[in-house]
């Protein structure tokens, strides 16, 4: 027995606000209207029960296992659900081997809603793939977690991913008014009666999740006493204390999306490289040196000649963090984060790095020109290892000579910019490139 056909049997007065409203029709659903909306393709296959596999990838309380149940109700075949907390290969080829029987015996389709995807390995997601593959099942798997990072590639290839966006308060807003004027699943029932400030604070406490919404809504209708005439009016006070801040979530995917949030503000806003540095530490519970490590690294990266003090600020940081520790080694860290963000950018380093490794491709080998070999060895000279100009025996220090292997001699990889002290770096390749034309 799934988790749908057990709501439908267990009693309503002993079945939580949030089970009770759960929408049975499209038309019910809340949300979502750039996939379910009328006229989008998921509403379509919905409506002709022509729903292929898919994936639904979004946060908690967005609407996904929603979905899955007004699927459930609209489908003409057998409608199968697991969680892949506690589901095994063995349960999902039970599952395929009832389906072929059904499909061969009968003609009748099967379901598969497997809520949690990403807590299925990728040895058990292979399980499922040749009965995808074959029309056996139809797979629909719902998400909280990036499912580019959870998905084995072949089971995402043969699924159409719907990603669901985080609902607003507006969202349980109406949810929570409509479960007030149900009388039949909802609340409307009662002789009640809730603030909109009230309702208010719960929508924004649940940060998105219909599901907490109304459940701290029934939490306060309920644990409420009444007034002399029966009715239950449910305060701010009473709301207050029915719902608390969420947790933030620090899954695997959320942690990645924050350090690349964090490394993109490095480029362009202190506000934001601060702010995302310490929410990542603070309120995600993250390790600093993930954050510092990134830092270094942007230093060379997007920074490099610009401000060379930029990673003597940056490894500085890194040493204070690794002898005083946090929270101490907040103020120094922070003080690196300004002062890269403050620095003038350059990306020569990355661009010269990046033409380097193309020419690998171009040449394949590369023979080291006579003059630059080791000579620290007797016969030397009868090789031909001869030749190198010593440049600190020429004004200026430079001398005009080849570096590079024969076949890129004229390559150039490093481009310094006008930004900061490239500045200076820049005039001076050019005005040693002015010496010789060729590397023009």
């Amino acid at each position: 027995m799934d988790l749908f056909s057990y709501q439908a049997e267990t009693e309503p007065s002993q079945r939580l606000l949030a089970d009770r409203m759960r929408p049975e029709t499209l038309d019910e659903y809340i949300g979502q209207e750039h996939i379910v909306g009328p006229g989008k393709l998921l509403r379509r296959a919905i409506e002709a029960d022509q729903v292929s596999s898919i994936l639904l990838y979004g946060p908690p309380g967005c609407g996904k296992t929603t979905l899955a149940h007004i699927i459930s109700k609209q489908t003409k075949g057998d409608f199968v659900r697991l969680n892949a907390v506690d589901a095994s290969v063995k349960d999902v080829r039970e599952v395929i081997e009832q389906a072929k029987t059904n499909k061969s015996m009968y003609g009748t389709k099967t379901i598969l809603f497997l809520d949690e995807v990403h807590r299925f390995n990728s040895s058990r997601q292979d399980a499922l793939l040749p009965a995808v593959e074959k029309g056996i099942i139809v797979f629909i798997g719902a998400t909280t977690e990036n499912p580019f990072h959870y998905v084995n590639g072949a089971l995402m290839s043969r699924s159409t991913l719907f990603q669901l966006h985080p609902l607003a308060k507006e969202h349980s807003l109406a949810a929570m008014k409509r479960a007030l004027s149900d009388a039949d699943k909802g609340l409307g029932f009662m002789r009640l009666q809730a603030d909109e400030e009230a309702l208010l604070h719960i929508a924004e406490m649940a940060n998105g999740d219909i599901r907490r919404a109304l459940n701290a809504l029934e939490l306060a209708a309920m644990t409420t006493p009444p007034n002399e005439d029966g009715s239950v009016r449910v305060t701010l006070s009473a709301a207050e204390e029915s719902i608390r801040r969420p947790t933030v979530r620090a899954d695997e995917s959320t942690q990645y999306d924050v350090l690349s949030a964090f490394h993109k503000s490095v480029r362009g806003s202190s506000d934001a490289a601060l702010f995302w540095f310490l929410y990542a530490v603070e309120k995600l519970g993250m390790d600093p040196m993930v954050f510092i490590r990134r830092l270094t690294v942007a230093c060379s990266e997007d920074i490099g000649l610009a401000n060379p003090q930029a990673m003597v600020q940056a490894v500085s940081a890194l040493e204070a963090y690794q002898r005083i520790g946090w929270p101490e080694a907040k103020y120094i860290v922070a003080q690196a984060i300004l002062f890269a963000v403050e620095s003038p950018k350059s990306n020569a380093v990355a661009v010269a790095i990046g033409r380097v490794m193309d020419a690998f491709d171009q040449i394949k080998s590369a023979e080291v020109p006579l003059h630059l070999r080791d000579t620290h060895y007797k016969g030397a000279d009868k090789l031909g290892h001869k030749g190198y100009k010593y440049p600190h025996d020429y004004p200026g220090h430079y001398v005009e000579q080849d570096y590079l292997p024969e076949s890129i001699r004229n390559r150039v990889f490093y481009q310094a910019s006008e930004q900061g002290t490239e500045q200076k770096i820049k005039a001076n390749q050019q005005r040693r490139r002015g010496r010789s034309p060729d590397n023009e």
